[in-house]
């Protein structure tokens, strides 16, 4: 077995924030640094006004995680907030001596990501995620070094400053994976002229991670996709015939990355080939875990992420998942209301009236 990374986990939360809300800002960093293979050696939590400019949580906060580091063995340190390149910068050299290495909140999921992905299509969206987060911290190498050299740092023989050449390096690299992704597109879009042609309606499945839209795939299409308990556990989207009894027809059910708090725009849109697939669906089944406590604040980003995209106004369904895993379904179907889709992709709960729902929408459209 591979030997699990040992992480400490840091995050910096206001004076304000009860224990409670710190906690569990830090549990989803902790089950992101599970699905990676990591395992939490040390949880750390900082209470400041506002964040440091040097290192974000404070040299206090450092001396703490360096001493636990060498005394764990930590292998990485993984903020919980998206960095600024010199913080970075300056968190690595301060732990250097320790031997941690220092990821923020994108950095731990790109790497997740980089895991899971199986398409090409999906591996060229990771790089260019990955090389539009990572270039502003390249940027400030180039020119740590060129402070380093007295400000007479440069490439090649053109007297080019390492800054200078590490952008033009990749403005190219950037440039070559969108003409490949512009390649993997005109493939999508031929797939999806001809469902057109086939006068198909189409569905596809959105929803914060980890919320049963792979699950629910497969047991509304009978398929067999990889679906785990665990975060991001589905990056490339997978394809269903459905039959709908009240159109007496199949529509095609797609299946999309999940959505996170704190995913800033740039990676959002990297991931265009998967959402493109919400973006021209005829309907939107918003996947809600409805077992999970904080389901109406994940909602609430889901439904953010979608104005991003401009999907505030596309056709959807809101379906609550995991209803088997509720402790009293009946006091939340009151709650939620009579037109509410309670459902259970694990159990099949539910599946015949979705399927219904799905039919009434194309029959009213």
């Amino acid at each position: 077995m591979p030997t699990l990374v040992r992480a400490i986990l840091a995050d910096l939360v206001h004076y304000t924030v009860s224990k409670t809300a710190a906690l569990e800002r830090l549990a989803e960093l902790e089950e992101l640094t599970k699905t990676y293979g990591g395992v939490a050696v040390v949880k750390t939590v900082q209470r400041r006004a506002k964040p440091d400019n040097r290192t974000y949580i404070g040299s206090g906060k450092v001396e703490e995680i360096v001493a636990a580091g060498k005394l764990l063995g930590a292998d990485l340190l993984i903020i919980n907030e998206v960095l600024k390149p010199q913080q970075i910068f300056n968190l690595e050299e301060l732990l250097k001596g320790a031997k941690i290495q220092v990821w923020d909140r994108i950095d731990l999921i790109l790497h997740i990501f980089d895991k899971h992905a199986k398409t090409a299509e999906a591996k060229l969206e990771i790089e260019l995620a990955r090389l539009r987060h990572m270039g502003p911290r390249i940027f400030n190498m180039g020119a740590e070094l060129g402070r380093q050299r007295g400000g007479r740092g440069t490439v090649g023989g053109s007297g080019e400053g390492n800054t200078e050449a590490m952008k033009r390096h990749l403005r190219e690299q950037e440039k070559q994976i969108l003409q490949k992704l512009e390649k993997c597109q005109s493939v999508r879009d031929q797939h999806q002229q001809h469902r057109r042609r086939q006068a198909k309606k189409t569905v596809a499945l959105v929803g914060y991670t980890n919320a049963g839209k792979t699950s629910l795939l497969n047991a509304l299409g009978k398929k067999q996709e990889y679906a785990a308990d665990k975060l991001f556990a589905t990056l490339d989207t997978r394809v269903a015939d459905v039959y709908i009894p009240e159109l007496n027809a199949t529509i095609l059910l797609s299946d999309t990355i999940g959505f996170i708090a704190g995913l800033p725009p740039q990676l959002i849109r990297a991931f265009h080939s998967t959402l493109s697939e919400a973006a021209n669906a005829d309907l939107l089944l918003q996947v809600i875990d409805v077992s999970d406590p904080k389901y109406l604040e994940k909602t609430a980003v889901v439904d953010d992420v979608l104005s991003q995209l401009g999907l505030t106004d596309h056709p959807k369904l809101l379906v609550y998942n995991k209803i088997d895993a509720v402790k009293k379904p009946a006091a939340l179907k009151k709650l939620l209301g009579k037109s509410a889709i309670l459902v259970s992709a694990h159990s099949k709960l539910g599946l015949p009236e979705l399927k219904t729902a799905i039919g009434q929408n194309f029959s009213t459209t």
